[in-house]
């Protein structure tokens, strides 16, 4: 079946553009298309969207609020922010309520088509790295929104789980916290399978957030002291 795309984005030639290289693809098709946040609700009401392709920066609903809303409803699509800046306060706020990741404007087209089967399959695509920098610019300037209740969600985790946790918090893909626990890589996917399951988030950008919130890693990508 192919992956029903939305585009979300206030310059039309800009969706024009994104629309033909979907186009393309035999496993794409865009259903839908919006100029704003607002318009991209009304009209994620009566179809059904596999990835939402949302701009941040648009008039009446930004894209930000558009996320938020979107990732709230039960079975909702997986949302993709699309920017300019790499690191980008929209970007960052997108992540914390729920976009599977975000890619640059300007991406190579291969590289973009890649980004939206990942969030399809139920990966995030945003290189852990670049969520951290993220993250350690911008989690000192905003407030939390977890704080007391992560505590209790965390102490749901086995210490292998949160060990897990730490290392994806810190940037690491699943080969890498493989070699460093001395474990198959397949291990390490059931693992953050299961931090995912017990901590209700949607995928790793979703863990990274939860552990800087929590304080489980402090701003510089290292593990806090205990």
């Amino acid at each position: 079946m192919s992956i029903r795309v939305m585009l979300v984005d206030d310059q039309v030639l800009l969706r024009t553009g994104f629309r033909m290289v979907l186009a393309a693809q035999p496993d794409m098709e865009v259903v839908a298309e919006a100029g704003d946040g607002a318009e991209a609700l009304e009209v994620l009401a009566g179809t059904d969207v596999d990835v939402v392709l949302m701009d941040v920066r648009m008039p009446r609903l930004d894209g930000v609020e558009a996320t938020r809303r979107i990732c709230a409803q039960d079975g909702a699509p997986k949302v993709l922010i699309l920017t300019t800046f790499d690191l980008d306060e929209y970007a960052f706020s997108a992540l914390k309520v729920g976009a599977s990741g975000f890619m640059l404007k300007d991406v190579p087209p291969a590289e973009l088509l890649g980004a939206i089967r990942a969030v399809h399959s139920g990966d995030a695509v945003v290189a852990p790295s670049t969520t951290r920098r993220l993250l350690d610019r911008f989690t000192p300037m905003l407030p939390s929104t977890h704080n007391e209740p992560a505590g209790t969600e965390l102490g749901r985790l086995t210490e292998r789980e949160r060990e897990v946790m730490l290392l994806v918090a810190q940037g690491l893909s699943n080969g890498e916290i493989a070699a460093r626990l001395v474990l198959s890589e397949a291990t390490v996917k059931t693992h953050v399978g299961r931090i995912l399951t017990k901590l209700g988030l949607r995928d790793r950008v979703q863990v990274v957030v939860l552990a800087y919130e929590s304080g489980l890693v402090r701003a510089g990508g290292g593990a806090a002291q205990q």
